[in-house]
């Protein structure tokens, strides 16, 4: 495994990341099974997890945590905040009095003394970015938080988080987690070069495009995934969009073939592969598929495969803007004058 720098900070983190959002309800509910796919990962050469406290309603967090114990100096430990954590509706968001409480939470979840990376999960339209900045600040300053990020913002909200720390003295966000895939290239449009600009590493989810690039789905045998939790515009099969992805993937699935690869191999790959992204999120629910994440770590894509890619998926272009799972860019409806 080759570690790479994470942004300037001077640690050193694996070119995967193994997402924990599928330990716990929400994906592989033997706690066990969780615990022994998270070892496997540490002895493979990872050394970076991310969760969030709101993956299975922290469920996520305890099995992280009961999993490090004996590790925890080995691995580089990243949790989020912001999503709602109950029904009170000051249980959630990037406020002071939520963050101050959230990460009581997640050290106790994650039976450890701090969190070498925690990151607000959303941007908020609604909480002044000093205000986030300010209470992240003193976490770090008490020792509870080593290194602060940003999840899913714009590359305005990211140059405006970057501006606030410098005058008001801040910390500053050393991180950013966008989706990113062969058919999501859409920060390669502003958040990318935001990101390298401001020295910031780069944490890529969603590298298999929520199954989209695992061969889960082909024109030969395509249906509307039966799980009701997924967002039907990101899988509806009949529109025009979600019709030409499934295109591209039998010819990416062609593609990798040709150059003795697997098609997760070859989306991996794309993504680490990029100079400006320092790791991929993967998100293993099975040994299986942990085990079938790992070989891209080691495959170097030649200019003939991404120039192919670029014929088949511009840079920059998101083939379902539905795919971008965030704001990731400020030109909404509204600010279109649509309704």
């Amino acid at each position: 495994m080759q570690y790479r720098p994470l942004g300037r900070t001077g640690v050193k983190v694996s070119p995967l990341c193994l997402g924990a959002m599928m330990f716990g309800p929400w994906g592989n509910d033997d706690k066990q099974d969780s615990i022994r796919i998270i070892h496997a990962a540490l002895d493979a050469g990872i050394n970076f997890v991310d969760t969030a406290d709101f993956y299975s309603a922290g469920g996520s967090e305890e099995i992280v945590g009961e999993a490090l114990r004996g590790r925890r100096d080995d691995v580089f430990l990243a949790s989020k905040f912001f999503m709602p954590m109950g029904d009170d509706p000051n249980q959630g968001g990037s406020s002071r009095r939520w963050i101050m409480r959230a990460v009581e939470d997640s050290l106790r979840r994650l039976n450890t003394d701090h969190i070498d990376l925690y990151q607000v999960h959303r941007p908020s339209p609604d909480t002044d970015i000093e205000e986030t900045l300010g209470a992240l600040t003193d976490l770090v300053t008490q020792g509870k938080v080593r290194y602060i990020g940003s999840s899913s913002f714009s590359g305005s909200q990211i140059v405006e988080a970057q501006w606030a720390a410098k005058e008001n003295h801040f910390a500053r966000f050393v991180t950013e987690q966008p989706p990113y895939s062969i058919l999501v290239r859409g920060i390669e449009e502003d958040v990318l070069p935001a990101v390298r600009r401001h020295g910031m590493g780069t944490l890529t989810y969603s590298p298999l495009t929520g199954g989209w690039l695992s061969g889960r789905w082909r024109k030969d045998a395509a249906s509307t995934p039966a799980s009701s939790a997924r967002p039907s515009a990101r899988f509806d099969m009949s529109t025009p969009a979600n019709q030409r992805k499934l295109d591209i993937v039998e010819e990416l699935a062609l593609l990798a073939e040709k150059n003795d690869m697997a098609l997760i191999d070859l989306a991996i790959a794309f993504v680490i592969n990029h100079p400006g992204v320092t790791s991929a999120i993967v998100g293993p629910r099975t040994m299986e598929q942990l085990e079938s994440y790992l070989p891209a770590t080691e495959i170097t894509l030649s200019a003939e495969v991404l120039d192919r890619i670029d014929g088949l998926v511009a840079p920059g272009v998101t083939v379902n803007p539905e795919d971008n799972s965030y704001g990731a860019h400020a030109l909404t409806p509204g600010a279109r004058r649509r309704t």
